[in-house]
C-alpha cells in the first residue's frame, strides 16, 4: 500500500549526454542542486487509517436476538445507523414490525442518522468499531 519510490527524481539539465566540457560550464553542471530525498512527506506515502473509505464493524448479539454467523463486516463510513439496522433486520429475516436496537460500548444508542464513520473515529479501537444489537432495549 505504500507509494514509496513512485515519485521520479528531477533530471539534471544535461539530457543524458556526456560530453567533455571545460572551465566554468563543467563546474556549473556539477553544482546543480538536487532536492533532498526527504522531500516526500510521510503522509503521501501511507494513507492514514481514518482516510479509508470503509471500516471494520464487529456486530455482537445481545439477549435473545439471533446471532449472525458473520460477525465482522466492512461498512462504508457514510452509512448511517438506520441503514445498518435495516441491513441487520434483512439479514436476520426479522419482521418489519420488529424493533432492533444498536448500542455503542454497551452503553448508549446512537441516533439513527449518525454515520458509522463518525462513531468509529470517536469510539473505534483496534482498527474496528464494536456494535451490539438486540431486539429489546438493553442499555441506556
Amino acid at each position: 500500500m505504500s507509494e514509496e519510490g513512485s515519485l521520479p527524481l528531477p533530471q539534471d539539465g544535461g539530457g543524458g549526454e556526456e560530453t567533455p566540457e571545460s572551465g566554468a560550464a563543467a563546474e556549473a553542471a556539477d553544482e546543480a542542486p538536487l532536492p533532498p530525498p526527504a522531500s516526500v512527506s510521510p503522509v503521501a506515502e501511507e494513507p492514514a487509517g481514518d482516510a479509508r473509505k470503509k471500516i471494520d464493524v464487529l456486530l455482537k448479539a445481545v439477549g435473545d436476538t439471533p446471532i449472525m454467523k458473520t460477525k465482522k463486516w466492512t461498512v462504508e463510513r457514510t452509512r448511517t445507523i438506520q441503514g445498518l439496522i435495516d441491513f441487520i433486520k434483512k439479514f436476520l429475516k426479522l419482521l418489519a414490525s420488529e424493533q432492533l436496537f444498536i448500542y455503542v460500548n454497551q452503553s448508549f444508542a446512537p441516533s439513527p442518522d449518525q454515520e458509522v464513520g463518525t462513531l468509529y473515529e470517536c469510539f473505534g479501537s483496534d482498527g474496528k468499531l464494536v456494535l451490539h444489537y438486540c431486539k429489546s432495549q438493553a442499555w441506556g
